[in-house]
């Protein structure tokens, strides 16, 4: 606390504004999943779209690393230095002061305030690349040699001294502050000026300055910017170990608290384990903090985009934990305690949410357990089934992998125990295909904007007060998407509202005389207004009229208020735990994800429905508050939502001031009696500790209810009108359920039966007593059930039966243990051969498999292969 402190004030006193740490997640920018770097959230003011609040400002910004072009995820745990979640110190000058002053205060910092031996650091500078015509960084040298001997000035190239913030965007050179802590015997041996940028883990990188001064384009082009600008990052856990004399990030304070708590869990010290157990601990330690901050952030685990990349992540820790250090059981929910002790000063997102982590995080790992639990079942019979070969299938090694989340390194390690191999050919090949498919579906190529009225001013929303305006065609680009081309422009001024919030976007008509263009959606691109239209304009020039469809707007306002007033019902029923985890307001319906760790009763949703339907009576009229003071908004109770990054100025939605109170960009009705009517149309689970309702409103709840009401009463015609009909179904299904259970009964009997017959019919064939038959059942289980019943004859028997069930033909071969212990039979080869017979396919166990088909008529030929078959 005490360092990142000491970094904080020292740029306070130059005259920095101290910021707040954007979001981890990624939400309005298509270029980024996670924030990766200090500088995401300042890249519209490095673009010239934006003005900085101040020129000037310093922070420590949450950052994560595990995908796209940052992805340190696979280092992660194996070095001593690499983490996925870390902290970036960093200050930021937005054309103020450059090169001269970046370096000087770095240096001030480093060597006076927090007293590093200048014997011991290297400098790098970009030495210039002519393909791009970027010059050597003769600036920067000028200013290291003030404070640096030559030598200890090293030129490096683009992989090392240009930065990019993804493949298009702000870019500059840079230049690093790298530290050598070596002991001083190896230092007289091997000179650290050759250990820069080598990978070493005692000559680590701990600062970069980086000197923003280009776009880089779609074409993979370089503009200059209208202004240059600094980006410093400094790795607050790389930080940590210079001061605190550690050879690894591990081993400094930070950490402390989670190696003790694995120490206990464990009964091994740190010091004590093997380099296995040491990297699965570091794995650990890491990964909570990854997992922990993004859930705060609002990010919960999944299996789609940045939710499934969080899952991963948990997987991994979980996967290290149950392999190398014996944990079979849930543990990392317990560590989030230790993290809100660490951060609580610092991203208090951490202590409010702390409950509620803690319980996704157990419900995930819960999860994963029991799947690593199935994962290990089914590779022990895939073993058995395949006892004869030395490799383990790519394709079945992926099957794992893809299904129950089982890396493949731990089946390469089971698989080494038993003295096996794995195909990694076949396993990457399956890997690829998916990759490919993924790649084909997401990838977003968008070719360079077109300018026809350029602007150096943001565009404008209008459409609180207006759906239509005149207005220009500020840029326009197409973008390709897969297989799919869209096309998209910005206008100067625009009524059409742009997808946040949950809110979707707008739709409606760009026209200029006989040019008509439909906008399909609007979506916000950082803090570009972006209309996806179906063509492009054949002349761009000229002033339009922008029209927003009323009829859709109207829809999807109705939908945002009601959840406005749903929401304040769920905390005045269910309690002020519940919070926003995600919304989707539509044309069509309104979805509303909410923390509560149960099932919303029937009771419950009926009370919440009624007050919001008495809100909707009320006639209670919108108090909209635009650009007010955050501060003065969160006294008049606003609560801001985690994840979501807050200007100074908001806009506050007010729906009678004692009940509904939100920070909202949506769109809304003047009168909640415009809405008419509310409707919950379900309830159900969307995540561990996570609630979804959807419901409807105006028209479309009327609607529902008509449907339901249609239905009901072709129930009540269907039971013949009776008295109640709760009561009358209540009785169908019970009479349904003693009805069950007395066929059930009656197939025990024939099964029975059955079997007695069949044990009747067995035949000697090459010494082995088979019993073969195709027999009329119901049922696949009744199937099941006779197999097993004459696996109870005497030994050295073998039984096939054949049926026909609902049409399709099925197989099942059984093996009493005598014979399946004697390896002369395989069920599950054999099953498969046979299954040719039907045109079906099958397999299993060695003593028990089945088969499916499609031609019946191949029954008795199946049944009479066996004979030959043994």
């Amino acid at each position: 606390r005490k360092i990142r402190q000491e970094f904080l004030n020292f740029f306070q006193q130059k005259a920095h504004e101290i910021v707040k740490s954007a979001p981890i997640v990624v939400k309005d920018d298509p270029t980024l999943m996670f924030t990766n770097a200090g500088m995401n959230q300042f890249k519209d003011i490095f673009l010239g779209i934006k003005d900085p609040s101040s020129t000037r400002v310093a922070d420590t910004q949450k950052c994560l690393r595990v995908s796209g072009k940052h992805n340190d995820l696979e280092e992660v745990g194996h070095d001593t230095y690499h983490h996925t979640m870390f902290e970036m110190l960093g200050n930021w000058s937005f054309g103020d002061y450059y090169k001269k002053e970046a370096i000087s205060w770095a240096w001030e910092l480093l060597t006076e305030v927090l007293g590093l031996d200048p014997d011991r650091m290297y400098v790098t500078i970009f030495e210039g690349s002519e393909p791009e015509g970027v010059s050597p960084d003769e600036a920067a040298h000028m200013e290291w040699r003030k404070y640096v001997q030559e030598d200890r000035i090293l030129k490096f190239g683009k992989k090392d001294n240009f930065w990019e913030m993804g493949e298009v965007g702000p870019s500059g050179p840079c230049s690093e502050i790298h530290i050598d802590l070596r002991s001083e015997e190896e230092r007289s041996k091997i000179d650290g000026a050759t250990l820069v940028n080598a990978d070493h883990p005692q000559v680590v990188e701990i600062w970069n300055l980086v000197f923003i001064q280009y776009n880089r384009k779609a074409d993979g082009s370089l503009e200059s910017l209208p202004q240059t600008h600094v980006d410093t990052g400094m790795g607050f856990e790389r930080l940590l170990m210079v001061l605190q004399n550690k050879k690894s990030t591990y081993d400094t304070d930070l950490f402390d608290p989670a190696r003790e708590f694995l120490a206990k869990k464990t009964g091994i010290t740190y010091e004590e384990a093997t380099e296995p157990q040491q990297i699965a601990m570091r794995v650990i330690m890491d990964h909570i903090r990854a997992i922990a901050f993004t859930i705060a952030d609002g990010q919960i685990p999944s299996n789609t985009g940045a939710g499934y990349v969080i899952r991963r992540i948990l997987r991994r820790a979980s996967r290290y934990g149950f392999t190398y250090l014996n944990l079979g059981q849930p543990f990392m929910y317990e560590m989030i305690d230790l993290l809100e002790e660490l951060y609580n000063v610092v991203f208090e997102e951490l202590t409010q949410q702390k409950e509620f982590i803690k319980r996704i995080v157990l419900e995930e790992e819960k999860s994963f357990l029991s799947k690593l639990e199935r994962g290990s079942r089914m590779f022990e019979e895939y073993l058995r089934d395949h006892r004869d070969e030395d490799t383990i299938d790519g394709v079945f090694a992926f099957r794992l992998y893809d299904t129950f989340g089982f890396p493949i390194d731990l089946t390469q390690l089971m698989a080494r125990e038993k003295g096996r191999m794995v195909d990694m050919e076949g396993f990457q090949a399956q890997l690829e295909a998916q990759k490919s498919r993924s790649r084909a579906a997401t990838e977003l190529k968008t070719g360079d904007w077109v300018e026809v009225n350029p602007s150096s001013d943001l565009p404008r929303f209008l459409g609180y007060d207006a759906l239509e305006l005149d207005t220009r065609i500020l840029s326009y680009r197409e973008v390709q998407q897969g297989k799919k081309k869209a096309f998209q422009l910005v206008l100067e001024e625009t009524p059409f509202y742009a997808e946040s919030g949950g809110q979707i976007g707008d739709r409606g008509m760009i026209i200029q005389g006989d040019q008509k263009i439909r906008v399909l959606d609007t979506k916000k691109e950082n803090e570009l207004i972006v209309h996806l239209v179906d063509k492009l304009p054949q002349d761009a020039d000229g002033t339009w009229r922008a029209s927003v469809s009323p009829n859709f707007r109207k829809q999807v306002t109705l939908n945002h208020t009601a959840t406005h007033l749903m929401h304040a019902a769920l905390r005045e029923t269910l309690g002020t735990h519940v919070e926003q985890r995600g919304s989707l307001v539509s044309d069509k319906l309104l979805r509303f994800d909410f923390s509560h760790f149960e099932r919303v009763k029937l009771e419950e949703l009926q009370e919440i429905e009624q007050q919001v339907n008495a809100r909707i009576a009320q006639g209670i009229r919108l108090e909209e508050y635009r650009d007010m003071p955050i501060g003065e908004a969160k006294a008049m109770g606003a609560m801001a939502l985690f994840g979501e990054k807050y200007g100074d100025n908001v806009r506050l939605i007010v729906f009678d001031p004692d009940y509904s109170v939100e920070l909202c960009g949506g769109t809304h009705v003047q009168n909640t009696q415009e809405i008419q009517l509310f409707k919950f149309i379900s309830e159900s689970s969307s995540a561990a500790g996570i609630r979804r309702v959807e419901a409807l409103t105006g028209t479309h709840a009327l609607a529902y209810l008509n449907e339901q009401q249609s239905q009901m009463g072709a129930i009540h015609e269907l039971l013949r009108q009776p008295k109640n009909t709760v009561k009358a179904i209540e009785d169908l299904i019970e009479r349904n359920r003693q009805l069950e259970k007395e066929l059930q009964a009656l197939n025990a009997e024939k099964v029975s039966q059955l079997s007695g017959a069949l044990r009747q019919k067995a035949e000697e064939v090459n010494d082995i007593r088979l019993i073969r038959e195709v027999v009329r059942l119901s049922s696949s289980d009744d199937l099941k059930q006779l197999s097993f019943e004459l696996k109870r004859s005497e030994e050295n028997t073998l039984i096939l039966l054949g049926a026909e069930i609902k049409g399709k033909p099925q197989l099942s071969l059984i093996m009493t243990d005598d014979l399946a212990s004697s390896n002369r039979f395989h069920a599950g080869n054999m099953v498969r051969e046979l299954a040719r017979e039907i045109k079906g396919g099958g397999g299993g166990q060695p003593f028990y498999a089945t088969a499916g088909g499609k031609d019946a008529t191949g029954l008795p030929s199946a049944i009479s292969k066996i004979v030959e078959m043994i």
